[in-house]
């Protein structure tokens, strides 16, 4: 095999990746990858500077691995910040570190790309080797693997890599008919609460416009843009994303876009942008000038229930976070990531600290079980 790295994603061609990758999932899609650099989002200006890892056997390529080396932990929704802190307490430098992941994408799949009926063991074994040999000589301090799939966790962990478990809140099709059949297997106290909420958006005068990637005019992606900074400008920073990537995507994968609007009185209110996959509905960007009761649910949860319903779509992951998506019918599901510490003292700490975290991640998860509001058989 040959280890190649990349300092940019365009030095590959995109039939080229793309073949390994697939289109299934959005976030791995070379276009969605180019658009984060070419719009200046994703660089070495940024903390995160592209050195994407290609394998070669006899000229062929087998594998692709995006990889980032990282000065600071912001836009990776695993949280190492404490390691970085102790690693500063002992005077040792934490950054510049190796990141395999999405870019501000807490969306869990693959992460490392291979051929077909390549020997996929036998390929990853040699990545994994080189990578840390690489990253051994540059004296960078780690390589962290985020939200890869449980299976290629699984390898990981045999190759040596500590695995972190987190939780996030993803809903599930079980070949619902409409979204009345959805709700049917609520309780009867938590199928009115449902109805009430979507009674009160409509109350209020909000309609929606459900619109795909090629139908969105410039101007409203400008105005969806004003909505997805007030998110963050509401947090007192700005959002990591700007324009110049959106409209990129619209332009090189509109087909995986769904742009929803909120309105009244024709005016727009609102709006939660969402890439489509092979089975998956992948919420991602919400933002809205003022606020409106159970807006923030309809446009963002509901209307993309609708959506998944209508399409046949087995699965609504809608992001990190956000306890309230159990009620309307989000089950927890287990998140993991790998890691590798260089330092050995820190290796040892640092699987301590997963060990012990991870006892209390799956008594969360129990405990959010318990609280789906589907009526107990």
């Amino acid at each position: 095999m040959n280890i190649e790295f990349i300092s940019s994603i365009s030095e590959i061609k995109a039939e080229q990746w793309n073949q390994l990758t697939g289109t299934d999932y959005p976030f791995l899609r070379h276009e969605f990858l180019m658009a984060l650099e070419q719009s200046g989002v994703v660089s070495r200006k940024t903390g995160w500077q592209p050195e994407h890892l290609l394998v070669y056997a006899e000229a062929e390529l087998v594998a692709v691995c995006p990889l980032y080396f990282k000065y600071h932990s912001q836009g990776e929704f695993v949280f190492d910040q404490q390691w970085a802190n102790a690693y500063q307490q002992h005077s040792l430098d934490y950054y510049p570190k190796a990141l395999t992941a999405v870019p501000f994408t807490p969306c869990q799949a693959q992460r490392i790309l291979f051929k077909k009926g390549i020997d996929e063991a036998a390929v990853l074994g040699g990545l994994v080797t080189a990578l840390k040999q690489q990253l051994i000589a540059l004296k960078l301090s780690s390589w962290h693997c985020l939200f890869s799939s449980p299976s290629q966790i699984e390898q990981l962990s045999s190759l040596g890599l500590m695995v972190r478990e987190g939780v996030q809140f993803q809903w599930f099709n079980q070949h619902y008919r409409d979204f009345q059949d959805f709700t049917d297997a609520f309780t009867s106290r938590k199928r009115k609460n449902t109805y009430r909420e979507r009674q009160q958006v409509r109350e209020q005068g909000i309609e929606f416009l459900t619109l795909a990637g090629q139908q969105v005019s410039e101007t409203q992606w400008q105005v969806f843009f004003q909505f997805y900074q007030m998110t963050y400008l509401k947090h007192g920073m700005p959002g990591y994303l700007n324009l110049d990537f959106f409209k990129q995507i619209a332009q090189s994968m509109p087909e995986q876009v769904l742009l929803i609007f909120a309105l009244k009185a024709n005016r727009y209110i609102g709006a939660a942008l969402s890439f489509i996959g092979a089975d998956t509905l992948y919420g991602r960007y919400w933002g809205c000038f003022e606020e409106y009761h159970f807006l923030h649910f309809e446009a963002c949860y509901y209307q993309g229930l609708d959506y998944c319903i209508a399409q046949g779509l087995k699965r609504f992951d809608s992001g990190a976070q956000g306890e309230h998506k159990i009620a309307r019918g989000f089950a927890p599901v287990t998140t993991y990531s790998a890691h590798w510490i260089q330092h050995p003292e820190f290796a040892k700490a640092i699987a301590d600290f997963i060990r012990r975290e991870k006892a209390a991640v799956q008594q969360y998860k129990a405990d959010a079980t318990a609280m789906l509001p589907f009526k107990k058989i």
